[in-house]
C-alpha cells in the first residue's frame, strides 16, 4: 500500500465480501477482520486482496518473523533499484544544473537524455504504473495514479519534442527525479515505520525457546512449545520461564519489568504465580505449568497490543474522508492548472511543468500516516511500561477525562487487607468469635473475608459447618451454626436488623482508616454483638503522590468506598481527596459513575474487582489494576499491569502525548497540501523540488511520531 488511498479501497474490498467486518491499517500494513464461518474463509479475504491488485498473509508469530526476514531482503533490493535509479538520474539533474547556470549548450544530448530516462520511468517507474492501474480499475484512484500521470506527462512531453526536434525545453530529468525522489522517501519510510512497530517484535522475541523440565530424575531440555498443562518444568537462575505457572518448590526474585513496567524484582515462593518471559534471578524455581503457548500472560499482551495498533482512533475519520477524495481532487485542480495557464500565458511548456508540479506535490500518505504511526508508538510505548491499550480510541478518550473515579480497596490501598484489633464486649472468648466468623466466612473470596481467615488459619481455628447461608452483597451475611443464627457484617447491616452498636468501641479505629466488622448472635429474635474486627488495608506509598499529580493535572480525583463516613473521611485525608462517596454498595458504584457522566463530565474509572466491572462498563474511560479479576480487566479500556493509581497517571500522560503527536501531524500534512499545491500552480515549485517535498512529508510525519518513542512514565 501506498497511501490511504489504497488501504480505504482494501477496506471496501474486504467489507463487501458477505459475513465479513474489517479494518485496515496503512501504517501497519495490516487488516483485522471478523467473519461468519460458512459465509467466508480466510482464503476468500486473501484473493479478495489480491484481486484488488495487492499481497497478503494470514498473521502469526511464525509469520510475522518470516515476513520480517523477507521485508529486509526486499529493502535490501529496494536499496539497490533506489541506487540504481539515483546512477542513471545522476547525468540527467547534472545537465538541469547547466541550465540553471546559464549554460546554453546542452550537457547531455537529448537523444541520451532520453535513453537514460527512459529504464527509469518504465522499468524502475514501473510500480507505478501497475498500481495505478489496480486502483482506476477499481474505481479509485491512488498516490502513484499522480506520480504516474506526472512523471508521464513530462516524460513524453520532452520524447514528442526530442522525436521533432522542436525548439523547447525537455524534461527528461523531472520525471526521472521525482521517481528516484519517491523512491528515497519510500525507503526511509519503510525504515522509520520500521521502528514504530518494534513493540511486539520485542514482544516476539521474549518468548523462551527451550524450556528444562524433569524426567526419571534427570532434567532434560525440551522445546518450550511443547509444554502442556500440569508439566513440571525447573528454571534456574538468569534464565527466562518458558510459561506460565505456580511455583511448587523453591523460593527466587524474580524480573517481571517486560511485562508489567515494575523496575524492581518480585520475590517469588511455593504457590506464588509466575509468567513467561519473566526472568529468575536467584534461587532454583521448580513450577507447574497452568497456561502455555497463545494462553499465556505474554501471549494476551502480545494480542492486545496487536489490537490495538491495528485499530483506528476516531480523530482518523476526517482524515479518512479527505484522503477518499483527495487525488481526484487534486487531478481536477492539475487539469485545470494546465488548462488556465496555457490560456492566460499562452505557453503550453509552462503550463504542463506547472500541472505536473501540482500532481507530484500532492501527497495523501502524510494524511494516512499521521494518526496510526503515533498510535503505534504510542500503544508500544505503553506496553513497554506495564499500560495495556485496548484500543486507539481508549487512547485518544484518555486524554479527555476530567473526574477520575477510584475504589479505594486494591486501588488507593494495596488490596491485603489484615485484621489489625479484635474487640470483645464480654460475650465470648476470643478463640469462639473467631471460630464464628471463619465458620461464616469460609469459601469466600472477599478481600475483607480472607483477612479474617487468614487470622484464623494463624489461630489453628478449624471451621463449623453452616446452614441457611444468606449473603447481601457489600453489606454483610447471615447463617446457622448448629440451630443458631448470626449476623456479620458492617455496622450499618447489623444495625438494620436490630443490633444495637456502641460507637464508642468503634468510633476510634475508624477515624484511623480501618474498617469495622461486626458479629452477632440472635437471643430472643434480637441480635446480640459478641465483637468487632477492626481490618486494615495499608495504602499504597505512591496513593498521595498520584491523587497529587491527577489533580495537578487539572483531574478531579473522587473516592468510591463501601466503609462508613468516619473510615472514608480518614482514607480521603490520608490520599489528599476531598470528593469522597462513603458507604456505596457494588451495585450502586455504576450509578455514581453514571450520575457524573449526566453532569457533562467527561469520566474515568479506576477499578481492580469483579464488583467493580458495571462501573468500568459505565465509565468513558476504564482502568484496571492489573493484579484484579480477569472480569475487570475484560471490562477495562486500559490495563494497569503496575498495579497503583500511578499508572492511570502514566496513561493518562501518554493519552496527551499521544494526542499532542497526532494533531501536529495532521496539522503538517493540512498546511503542507494547503500550500504546496497553490504554489505548484502557481509555477512557483520545479516538479523536482515538488516531488522532494512529497517525497519527504510522509517521512516527516512517522519521525515525529517516533518522538514519542522519548515519554517515560513517572511511577
Amino acid at each position: 500500500m501506498t497511501c490511504a488511498a489504497c488501504s480505504n479501497r482494501i477496506e471496501k474490498t474486504l467489507n463487501k465480501i458477505p459475513g465479513v467486518t474489517a479494518t485496515v491499517n496503512l501504517a501497519t500494513e495490516t487488516a483485522r477482520a471478523s467473519f461468519t464461518p460458512g459465509l467466508a474463509t480466510p482464503d476468500d479475504l486473501i484473493a479478495a486482496v489480491e484481486r484488488s491488485g495487492y499481497g497478503a498473509i494470514e498473521i502469526n508469530d511464525a509469520s510475522l518473523i518470516e515476513e520480517k526476514a523477507k521485508r529486509a531482503i526486499a529493502y535490501k533490493k529496494e536499496l539497490h533499484i533506489f541506487l540504481i535509479s539515483a546512477a542513471l538520474t545522476l547525468p540527467l539533474m547534472l545537465h538541469m544544473v547547466t541550465i540553471f547556470a546559464g549554460v546554453n549548450t546542452e550537457f547531455l544530448p537529448r537523444w541520451l537524455q532520453w535513453l537514460l530516462a527512459t529504464p527509469v520511468q518504465f522499468w524502475i517507474g514501473k510500480r507505478f504504473y501497475i498500481s495505478a492501474w489496480h486502483a482506476l480499475r477499481g474505481g479509485g484512484a491512488n498516490m502513484d495514479v499522480l506520480v504516474a500521470l506526472g512523471t508521464s506527462m513530462a516524460y513524453f512531453f520532452s520524447a514528442v519534442v526530442t522525436i521533432l526536434s522542436l525548439d523547447q525545453h525537455v524534461y527528461f530529468e523531472s520525471g526521472a527525479a521525482i521517481i528516484t525522489l519517491v523512491l528515497l522517501g519510500k525507503l526511509m519510510e519503510v525504515r522509520a515505520k520500521g521502528k514504530t512497530s518494534t513493540a511486539i517484535e520485542e514482544l516476539i522475541k521474549l518468548q523462551p525457546k527451550t524450556a528444562r523440565m524433569e524426567r526419571d530424575g534427570e532434567i532434560i531440555e525440551v522445546d518450550a512449545n511443547t509444554l502442556v498443562v500440569g508439566d513440571i518444568f525447573i528454571v534456574r537462575p538468569g534464565e527466562s520461564l518458558p510459561v506460565d505457572g505456580i511455583v511448587i518448590e523453591g523460593s527466587s526474585s524474580v524480573n517481571e519489568a517486560m511485562l508489567t513496567g515494575e523496575s524492581l524484582p518480585v520475590t517469588k515462593q511455593t504457590g506464588a504465580r509466575i509468567y513467561a518471559a519473566t526472568m529468575n534471578q536467584q534461587g532454583l524455581l521448580k513450577c507447574r505449568a497452568t497456561d502455555v503457548g497463545s494462553h499465556t500472560q505474554l501471549a494476551a499482551i502480545i494480542n492486545l497490543v496487536d489490537q490495538a495498533q491495528g485499530s483506528r482512533a476516531p480523530i482518523q475519520r476526517m482524515a479518512d474522508a479527505i484522503s477518499a477524495v483527495f487525488v481526484p481532487v487534486v487531478m481536477t485542480i492539475s487539469m485545470l492548472t494546465l488548462s488556465l495557464t496555457w490560456w492566460f500565458l499562452g505557453d503550453f511548456v509552462t503550463a504542463l511543468i506547472n500541472a505536473v508540479a501540482v500532481l507530484v506535490i500532492a501527497c495523501p500518505c502524510a494524511l494516512g500516516l499521521a494518526t496510526p504511526t503515533a498510535i503505534m508508538v504510542g500503544t508500544g510505548r505503553g506496553a513497554q511500561a506495564g499500560l495495556l491499550v485496548k484500543n486507539a480510541a481508549a487512547l485518544e478518550n484518555a486524554e479527555k477525562i476530567q473526574v477520575l473515579i477510584v475504589d479505594k480497596t486494591g486501588t488507593l490501598t494495596e488490596g491485603r487487607p489484615a485484621v489489625t484489633d479484635i474487640i470483645l464486649t464480654g460475650m465470648v472468648t476470643e478463640h469462639d468469635l473467631m471460630q464464628v466468623a471463619a465458620s461464616l466466612e469460609q469459601g469466600s473470596e472477599h478481600p475483607l473475608a480472607k483477612a479474617v481467615l487468614e487470622r484464623a488459619g494463624g489461630m489453628n481455628i478449624r471451621s463449623q459447618r453452616i446452614t441457611d447461608f444468606t449473603a447481601v452483597t457489600g453489606s454483610g451475611i447471615t447463617a446457622n451454626i448448629d440451630g443458631t443464627k448470626y449476623f456479620l457484617g458492617s455496622p450499618k447491616f447489623l444495625r438494620s436488623h436490630g443490633a444495637k452498636i456502641e460507637d464508642a468501641d468503634i468510633v476510634t479505629l475508624q477515624t484511623e482508616g480501618k474498617t469495622i466488622i461486626a458479629i452477632a448472635v440472635v437471643n430472643n429474635d434480637i441480635p446480640q454483638i459478641m465483637g468487632y474486627f477492626a481490618i486494615a488495608d495499608r495504602l499504597r506509598n505512591t496513593s498521595a503522590r498520584a491523587v497529587k499529580r491527577l489533580q495537578s493535572m487539572g483531574i478531579e480525583v473522587i473516592m468510591l468506598t463501601g466503609d462508613n463516613p468516619t473510615t472514608a473521611a480518614a482514607i480521603a485525608l490520608q490520599t489528599g481527596i476531598s470528593n469522597y462517596r462513603a458507604e456505596v454498595l457494588p451495585q450502586d458504584k455504576a450509578t455514581e459513575v453514571e450520575k457524573l457522566r449526566a453532569s457533562g463530565k467527561f469520566t474515568g474509572m479506576v477499578g481492580d474487582g469483579i464488583n467493580d466491572a458495571p462501573a468500568l462498563a459505565a465509565a468513558d474511560v476504564s482502568f484496571a489494576i492489573g493484579a484484579g479479576s480477569d472480569i475487570a480487566i475484560k471490562a477495562a479500556d486500559i490495563t494497569l499491569m503496575r498495579n497503583d493509581l500511578m499508572s492511570a497517571a502514566d496513561a493518562i500522560s501518554l493519552s496527551r502525548a499521544t494526542l499532542s503527536k497526532i494533531r501536529q501531524n495532521l496539522f503538517f500534512a493540512f498546511i503542507y497540501n494547503i500550500l504546496g499545491i497553490p504554489l505548484a500552480a502557481a509555477g512557483l515549485l520545479n516538479p523536482v523540488i515538488a516531488g522532494a517535498a512529497m517525497a519527504m512529508s510522509s517521512v516527516s510525519v512517522v519521525s515525529n511520531s517516533l518522538l514519542l518513542k522519548r515519554w517515560q512514565p513517572r511511577s
